[in-house]
């Protein structure tokens, strides 16, 4: 036959997580024909000349559920080897949606996932009410793979109207939620999102309406999957309810489907916790429940200023201020009386929604804006405290008002140790993803994942996903996406088999260590 394309002479990954093999690819029709010895004529053929041909990456915890209408690439997932990306993450989308409910469902978007609001004014053109009707709408011009999950912050906005977040459903409006569920299924919906976060809030400061849904709720909801027998399920903030009383566990036995969550990671909030959490996600396994953490490759630094921050949103003091405008931002953080509660908030009890570490040695003044403070870039705040015979909280305030809340600042809790990190990534009960692609750039960015993993050989002591490059490719491509057990049946096929999907290469010598 004659192929569209044909890529000879490749380090082939199948996607597998079985051994590379030498050979070509064909592509016809937009698909993944034929792998071999091939000798068909193509259109095109790009000799690889020993390069690796993979499966493209799946990134599969994005939130470009806004950018992809105006960025059918979704950048910058592209950029890192990503064909395919998942949307529609942690119960927020953006249908379904009733006219009057639009600013409302971008709001709650725009503040957990730091997406600017003007940005989403400008750039959604809310041509769609329904989610059939958005799947449609981004469907017109993409240039990557975009699989979608509904929310349930918009279903149960969309069922509840503004009582979405203040009360329990009724029974009609839990069987008008149920249908969405199943009319988002029916339409080509990956599955269905939901998330136990706390600390999510819209942007006027109200908690977001699917984790203020009862359990009940969830497993009526998640049991539209059982009957329509397809989909799978995602949480985030999910590791507290499983790790207390295996809610997420519960949910996936119920409806028998796979429920991947947020999140397996190293973090100094509570320290030593992912051994503990570790072995229960390996005694799941064992036990053959389908409740999969996903755990992210590196460390996590954000990067701040007080004009807009999220460090310290689960305290309820620090909240609105957080969220009003900066002048009055200003006045509150130089207010005695306010500044007494700030300290007083910071200083209590960790507990499992705590969103700050109290660990004021890995927060660092990066970039002081005057130039009489140039001496403390580079300083944390808990040796900028102790010269300064303050309060932690008193200096990095002192600090932020000073210059008019232009410092920036950063933090780095999460995935810090990198010895954990590697034990983390040696499961191979957890998958690796969590990029948050179109989310939180002004913070950090995490969507380098597929290139920070293959770019990383692992020291020889560290229990990690790979021991040398030619065993790391096709554990890392493997790790990278769900496998076929967890995937839905409306999930286009990632493995290069005769099937759609997309393929990305790379020269054995272009990615390096760093």
């Amino acid at each position: 036959m004659t192929y569209d394309l044909l890529i000879k002479n490749g380090r082939v990954i199948d996607g597998s997580g079985r051994p590379a093999f030498h050979g070509d690819v064909a592509v016809a029709g937009g698909k993944i024909v034929e792998l071999g010895r091939l000798t068909g004529s193509a259109r095109q053929t790009i000799e690889a000349d020993g390069r690796v041909v993979a499966p493209g990456f799946v990134d599969n915890h994005c939130h470009y559920d806004a950018q992809v209408v105006w960025d059918p690439l979704c950048t910058y997932s592209c950029h890192h080897g990503a064909t395919t990306v998942i949307i529609g993450n942690c119960s927020l989308a953006l249908a379904p949606v009733k006219p009057e409910a639009r600013e409302k469902l971008a709001g709650m978007l725009s503040y957990v996932e730091a997406i600017p609001m003007d940005v989403l004014q400008a750039g959604v053109p809310w041509n769609w009410e329904t989610f059939p009707q958005y799947m449609s709408a981004i469907g017109q011009r993409l240039g990557v793979n975009v699989g979608t999950l509904v929310g349930h912050s918009a279903v149960r906005l969309y069922a509840m109207g503004e009582d979405c977040s203040e009360r329990a459903a009724t029974d009609a409006e839990l069987d008008v939620m149920r249908r969405l569920v199943r009319e988002s299924l029916e339409a080509g919906a990956l599955g269905l999102s939901i998330t136990r976060n706390m600390n999510h809030f819209d942007i006027v400061g109200k908690r977001i309406p699917a984790a203020c849904a009862p359990e009940s709720e969830l497993f009526a909801l998640a049991d539209v999957l059982r009957e329509v027998g397809t989909g799978v399920i995602q949480c985030g903030g999910g590791t507290n309810p499983e790790m207390k009383d295996r809610l997420l566990s519960r949910i996936s036995e119920a409806c028998g489907r796979p429920i991947m969550y947020n999140t397996l990671l190293e973090q100094a909030r509570q320290p030593g916790r992912w051994r503990t959490h570790l072995a229960h996600v390996e005694e799941t396994a064992r036990q053959g429940i389908r409740a999969i953490p996903l755990c992210n490759p590196g460390s996590i630094i954000s990067r701040f200023t007080m004009k807009n921050c999220q460090v310290f949103r689960s305290m309820p003091t620090w909240l609105p201020i957080l969220q009003g405008p900066d002048a009055d931002k200003l006045r509150a953080y130089a207010d005695p009386a306010i500044r007494a509660q700030l300290r007083a908030e910071v200083d209590a009890p960790l507990g499992p929604d705590s969103t700050f570490s109290q660990r004021w040695d890995l927060m660092t003044v990066e970039e002081p804006k005057l130039a009489k403070n140039r001496a403390l870039a580079g300083k944390h705040i808990a040796e900028i405290a102790k010269a300064q015979g303050k309060h932690p909280v008193d200096a990095f305030l002192d600090l932020a008002v000073e210059e008019q809340l232009d410092t920036v600042f950063t933090l780095g809790e999460i995935n810090m140790d990198t010895e954990a990190v590697a034990q983390i990534l040696g499961s191979p009960y957890a998958v690796v993803g969590l990029s948050d692609g179109g989310a939180h750039v002004q913070f950090h960015s995490n969507v380098s994942n597929p290139t920070r993993l293959l770019s990383t050989r692992p020291r020889p002591s560290a229990s990690t996903i790979a021991g040398s490059c030619s065993r790391g490719w096709p554990r890392i491509s493997s790790s990278s996406i769900p496998t076929p057990s967890l995937r839905s049946r409306k999930t286009s096929c990632t493995i290069s088999r005769p099937t759609a999907g997309g393929c990305a290469s790379w020269p054995r010598g272009s990615i390096t260590r760093w």
